[in-house]
């Protein structure tokens, strides 16, 4: 019940080829046809808040969310669906403490906020250069993943095979950004939203009547497959092999909750509305949107283990990115009638999308930060024409690396990479957000050794975890210099993004923190309230 079958096989690469000429054609329809930064950058802030929360939560639902998160509800139960809630909670942060300062003080890049009472270029270059090192490791975890994730549906196993899909796909996704801007990426998202909600609901449906549609049923038969026993339905399973499990999940979930929601391709959609109200309903339908994704997820994640067991799961992905597509296909049975194989169609395709979509949005939103941030504030007199063309080159200067490092990638384990963008986000990103936009007296050298040393403390921890080395499911599973005896360095890195921040402030001087404050309340109503709506 694992095979795919000939029709499968073919109905989906029609599908993923349809899916990227379609795609394409909406970018290119609905692009910038002039030379407006607005428009390119926020799309006017055009998008109604059902459209705006609905791109936000394409934006924020990766295929490493996707592919990997089932993988750990199938492979760990338990401590999946942990995992998968911390998932949600991190945007509902996000939309209750930062979506609406953080609309009002920035205008279209996360260089924009922070530089609203601290103005300089070196706060943008900082700013852009935690950008690039928070989303680079995303961006090649979908890539890399694109070539397996085909060579699976589709039945070819050449290494060439599937270093050619990584780079058209990556080709694809450089368009998509250059081409269509905010409002062409922002349509694809809604379009990958829609199918990967409908046919996930629908599968995850088909599961739950399979089992007469009790949950607890469905749970009990996937600890029964799991090979484990009642350890799948409690915690410390994905981290049993750990020497500290319990501190491991805790800061595990805690980089997923502070680091998830400020990522920069999920805020720069805050500017995108037009107001405070557009920007809470906006986070409303995109929490929606994931807390019923967070559900579809659990139930297929641990249908994939009650229909098929764990250890096949397992033997087809040791990380279990497959067990959403192995889900929806053991549903079905033996015999797969004309409507179940373009249901599973219509899934491979939503994944496919959810790719294609994922990395558009991460290279615009550093695209946007090299042009508006780096570029621009160095030449003064660059004018909108020179700056819309130097944010389409800057999509092609971050997509190639990315693309030629993804074919890299993709040999080897990429969770750590994923661990390395969220524990970055929660790190640097998080503290320097939340200091910028509400603490009175925080200065320039707190802002930059925040997002500075946030973002040294991770990368210097980070090829000690058993993540990197050290452990089966390791990047270099050959090689052992683990000395960091946890999964992330969270646990060091998160406390010392705000204790540097802290200190740096703190060590300024009271006179450099008195004149923050004086700047701080000459803007606090623009960004507490929306007072006004800036134009820089």
């Amino acid at each position: 019940m694992t095979d795919f079958g000939g029709d499968a096989q073919a109905m989906s690469l029609v599908a993923f080829c349809a899916v990227a000429t379609i795609t394409l054609l909406l970018c290119v329809m609905t692009g910038p046809d002039r030379d407006d930064l607005d428009e390119f950058y926020t799309g006017y802030s055009s998008l109604s808040p059902l459209r705006n929360g609905l791109a936000i939560g394409g934006d924020y639902i990766s295929a490493a969310t996707v592919l990997g998160t089932t993988g750990v509800v199938a492979l760990c139960g338990y401590d999946g669906i942990v995992l998968a809630l911390s998932t949600a909670l991190s945007l509902m942060l996000l939309m209750f403490l930062l979506a609406e300062p953080l609309r009002n003080a920035g205008r279209f890049t996360m260089g924009d906020a922070l530089a609203r009472r601290m103005p300089g270029r070196a706060v943008r270059i900082a700013a852009c250069t935690v950008t690039l090192a928070a989303l680079l490791p995303l961006m090649l975890v979908q890539l890399a993943g694109t070539g397996q994730l085909l060579a699976f549906i589709l039945g070819f196993s050449s290494d060439s095979m599937k270093t050619g899909c990584i780079i058209g796909l990556g080709v694809l996704m450089i368009s998509y950004a250059a081409i269509g801007g905010m409002k062409g990426t922002a349509l694809i998202q809604i379009l990958k939203l829609v199918m990967l909600l409908g046919s996930g609901s629908i599968v995850a449906l088909l599961i739950l009547h399979r089992f007469d549609w009790d949950l607890g049923a469905l749970f009990d038969a996937g600890a029964a497959q799991s090979g484990v026993g009642d350890a799948f339905l409690n915690s410390g399973l994905q981290f049993a092999g750990s020497p500290y499990p319990r501190l491991d999940m805790i800061t595990t979930q805690l980089a997923v909750v502070l680091g998830g929601g400020v990522l920069p391709h999920i805020t720069m959609r805050m500017y995108t509305a037009t107001g405070a109200r557009q920007v809470r309903r906006s986070m409303s339908w995109a929490v929606s949107s994931v807390a019923l994704f967070v559900l579809v997820i659990t139930v297929v994640g641990f249908g994939a283990t009650a229909l098929i067991g764990r250890e096949v799961i397992a033997g087809a992905d040791p990380q279990g990115n497959t067990a959403f597509l192995l889900g929806s296909r053991a549903v079905f049975g033996i015999d797969v009638s004309y409507a179940e194989t373009l249901l599973f169609t219509t899934v491979t395709t939503a994944i496919f999308l959810t790719v294609l979509a994922s990395v558009a949005g991460m290279i615009l939103a550093c695209a946007n930060s090299l042009a508006h941030d780096v570029v621009a504030t160095r030449a003064r007199r660059l004018s909108t024409r020179q700056e819309m063309t130097v944010a389409r080159l800057s999509a092609l200067a971050v997509g190639v690396p990315a693309i030629l490092l993804a074919t890299l990638a993709q040999h080897r384990s990429l969770q750590p990479l994923v661990t390395l963008s969220f524990t970055l986000g929660a790190s640097a990103i998080a503290p320097a957000l939340v200091y910028s936009l509400f603490w009175r007296r925080y200065t320039r050298t707190g802002l930059l050794w925040t997002l500075i040393g946030g973002t040294v403390v991770v990368l210097l921890l980070m090829p000690g975890t058993n993540l990197v080395s050290g452990s089966p499911i390791a990047a270099f599973p050959e090689a052992d210099f683990n000395w960091f005896p946890f999964t992330t360095p969270g646990l060091v890195s998160i406390p010392a993004g705000f204790a540097l921040g802290y200190l740096g402030t703190v060590l300024s001087g009271r006179g450099a923190s008195d004149a923050q404050r004086r700047e701080y309340e000459a803007v606090e109503g623009w960004i507490l309230a929306g007072a006004v709506r800036r134009g820089n």
